[in-house]
């Protein structure tokens, strides 16, 4: 049975529910336009990924979006092109209107990278059409699984801009086949979800949005029963080993868990093993 979550009405852009025990599900919700971003809705995903972030009521989160038709299409370019920040004034030397321009750019990639920086996992449910902004949004999440009629493609090349908002800094090293990376982001082709499979993009590919929705939700109930110190350590050891070397992360792992080894979540999942018992533990 889904429910409301507390403390998430207020949103105008996205709809928040929980469909099982400490789990989240955000659902983009601009269906009539394939759900294409403007700024106010990425403005308004990285505050609710921030609130995600902290709230001890939430220990996973899942995030797709309204409508049988699309994930997202991603930027709303109509929305974009009708004046704002990327709009000469006529006044701006060069030097301000790149200086202008490189601050949204940051506010943009600090939103999108709200995802990642969440504390709790984040899986990520597309369908349908996936381009440009989608790639950006789900290379941010921990988990990525979709439906089999999900047409991907890194489609900014086709609107005359190098994706700057996270895909070519991620899906390198997400994929780890830098030719296939190379090969779809400067053509903008598109994929399906079978390619999507056997790169390594996504993880899962199911029947249908509906198949691909209640799969997210036993995997997020699954690691929401889990200790969330132990798996929101998890998640920060592993986003931190992708990007330092070995001995610097083994550096890492050892200093997070000289603290978090003194929580009693340890003991309780002994016992409950032990005891052939459901762990129970505080939240966090």
């Amino acid at each position: 049975m889904v429910a409301s979550l507390d403390g998430y009405a207020g949103f105008k852009h996205f709809l928040i529910s929980s469909p099982a025990e400490y789990v989240a599900h955000v659902e983009t919700n601009r269906p009539e336009k394939l759900n294409a971003f403007f700024e106010d809705m990425w403005l308004e995903l990285g505050q609710i990924f921030r609130k995600l972030s902290h709230d001890p009521n939430v220990r996973a989160v899942i995030f797709s979006a309204v409508g049988e038709r699309a994930f997202t299409a991603g930027l709303d370019v109509q929305a974009a092109s009708q004046g704002g920040v990327l709009s000469q004034d006529g006044v701006s030397d060069g030097s301000r209107f790149a200086t202008r321009v490189r601050r949204h750019i940051y506010e943009f990639q600090d939103s999108v990278g709200a995802i990642e920086k969440c504390e709790k996992p984040v899986i990520v449910v597309m369908h349908g059409i996936s381009i440009g902004l989608a790639i950006d949004l789900s290379c941010c999440a921990d988990i990525r699984i979709c439906s089999k009629d999900t047409k991907f493609s890194v489609k900014e090349v086709d609107i005359g801009l190098a994706a700057d908002i996270g895909t070519l800094s991620r899906l390198p090293k997400i994929v780890g086949n830098l030719s296939w990376v190379k090969e779809v982001c400067l053509s903008a082709r598109f994929f399906d979800a079978d390619e999507a499979f056997s790169v390594g993009f996504v993880s899962r590919v199911l029947e249908n949005k509906a198949k691909a929705i209640e799969t997210a939700t036993k995997i997020a109930t699954l690691i929401a029963s889990k200790s969330p110190v132990a798996v929101q350590g998890t998640k920060d050891i592993l986003n931190h080993s992708r990007d330092n070397s070995v001995a610097e992360s083994l550096r890492y792992t050892a200093v997070w868990n000289s603290a978090m080894l003194q929580s009693n979540d340890v003991a309780t999942a002994m016992l409950s093993g032990i005891k052939k018992t459901k762990p129970r533990f505080e939240k966090l």
